[in-house]
């Protein structure tokens, strides 16, 4: 299976989704840089009845490895996590050894956070995948590890899968991994 090469993105690439769930509009910009990428974007939604906004900066290496994050909402909460020789640090409480075997993140307000293991691992058809993830809920901004199980059906679509089964989304991709449609959450413009 191929994706672009991430080079391709040196000018940069942006797209946007819509919330299926409650109002909501998501504007990303991902860009090749000297020493890996970047995707930069600004979220607005509502959840449970709550508005939010907010923007994220997730900086990986070529290989869409993370190495940080800084998540920062409209009213000043925000997250912020560097990823150092295996190891998860941020500046409040230094080494977060909890998160130790996760290399990938999920950010619960956007469908970009499953480009990262989709493009960072080698597909097959029919591979399937158990991935332990960082989890930023957007509501608290308090990280945990969760487990997600992604699946290869075909060039390009994926299944992902909440590890207790109680959540399944078939996901189509583009020639970059990005999602195109998130049944039941996100759809793209």
């Amino acid at each position: 299976m191929s994706f672009r090469p991430p080079a391709d993105l040196a000018d940069g690439r942006s797209v946007r989704w819509r919330a299926l769930e409650g109002d909501g509009l998501e504007h990303l910009t991902v860009r090749a840089q000297a020493n890996g990428l970047r995707a930069e974007a600004t979220v607005v939604g509502e959840r449970d009845g709550s508005r939010f906004g907010a923007s994220y900066r997730i900086d990986c290496d070529a290989d869409f490895t993370v190495r940080s994050f800084e998540v920062a909402t409209t009213d000043g909460r925000g997250l912020a996590m560097t990823r150092r020789d295996g190891a998860w640090h941020d500046g409040e409480r230094g080494l977060l050894p909890a998160f130790d075997g996760c290399v990938d993140i999920d950010l619960s307000a956007t469908p970009f956070t499953n480009t990262l293991p989709i493009r960072r691992l080698a597909w097959e058809i029919g591979h399937q995948r158990r991935i332990a993830m960082l989890f930023v809920p957007f509501d608290s901004f308090e990280p945990f590890v969760t487990e997600q199980v992604y699946t290869c059906l075909a060039p390009r679509l994926f299944r992902f899968e909440t590890a207790d089964g109680s959540f399944t989304a078939e996901l189509p991709v583009d020639e970059d991994g990005l999602v195109m449609d998130y049944p039941c959450l996100f759809q793209r413009l």
